[in-house]
């Protein structure tokens, strides 16, 4: 069997409670850590995250990410099928 490596890894350091820990994510590029990171500071830099672990507040920023992305993606589908967009034909 192949080793098998975990998509998300807790780094050496977290705080036994995980409220505040590194995580890495393997065979991903900077494009979705800058966007995880976008999320938790949208929703988490103002909230009260007494008792909240890190783990838990990221869980939540991939389910948000995922949202965001369901919607730009049902956005984009919906104004291609109503043909709203600017055609362009490149002569050759």
């Amino acid at each position: 069997m192949a080793d098998e490596t975990r998509k998300i890894q807790i780094l050496k350091g977290a705080a036994p409670d995980l409220s505040a820990a590194t995580y890495q994510i393997h065979d991903e590029s900077h494009t979705i850590g800058n966007a995880l990171r976008w999320m938790l500071m949208k929703k988490w830099s103002s909230a009260d995250t007494d008792g909240l672990s890190s783990l838990a507040a990221l869980l939540q920023a991939l389910k948000d990410l995922d949202d965001l992305c369901v919607t730009i993606d049902d956005a984009y589908t919906q104004s291609l099928q109503n043909d709203k967009y600017e055609r362009w034909d490149e002569k050759s």
